[in-house]
């Protein structure tokens, strides 16, 4: 067997986007959607993991960017990866648990990012229809790793076999 120089096979090596999202939820397990200015679904804060960026300080960045927020993201709650689609790149979803939010600290948000035009609790039935299939998918199992302190890994937002 030939093996390739070391140079040539870290070129060889492929690449995948990241992601990493916080979830919020009150007591109602609403949780907290960002309503973006550059694509029709909702989504949770968060967003693309730049260079040399580790997720959970993607999420962190995110959320002070989005909505105001300086805190630390909690937990890991799901592991998702996401297969190539007809515009992106296969790539790996990380959500955190951003813990309990309350109406009132949901209205008192001052977002200032241009990306997101709002933000308001929803609950997961009602939050479906205006997320991606697989987000929504991906949200109800953080949702329920968040009440489980357990970590899911998911393959497109659906449990993976292992």
């Amino acid at each position: 067997m030939d093996l390739l120089p070391f140079d040539e096979y870290v070129r060889s090596l492929n690449r995948k986007r990241m992601s990493a999202g916080v979830l919020y939820y009150d007591d109602a397990d609403r949780i907290l959607l960002v309503e973006p200015s550059y694509k029709p679904h909702w989504d949770i804060p968060g967003g693309a993991c730049e260079a040399e960026e580790a997720p959970w300080r993607t999420a962190a960045r995110e959320v002070g960017e989005e909505l105001g927020i300086a805190a630390t993201p909690g937990d890991l709650l799901v592991i998702d990866y996401m297969p190539t689609s007809d515009r992106m790149p296969e790539g790996l979803a990380f959500i955190f648990d951003g813990g309990a939010i309350s109406e009132a600290e949901v209205k008192a948000l001052e977002i200032t990012d241009p990306e997101i035009l709002s933000a308001e609790l929803v609950s997961l039935a009602d939050a479906t229809a205006r997320l991606k299939p697989s987000l929504a998918r991906r949200l109800a199992i953080a949702l329920e790793a968040a009440h489980t302190r357990t970590l899911a890994i998911c393959d497109n937002g659906v449990r993976a076999q292992r």
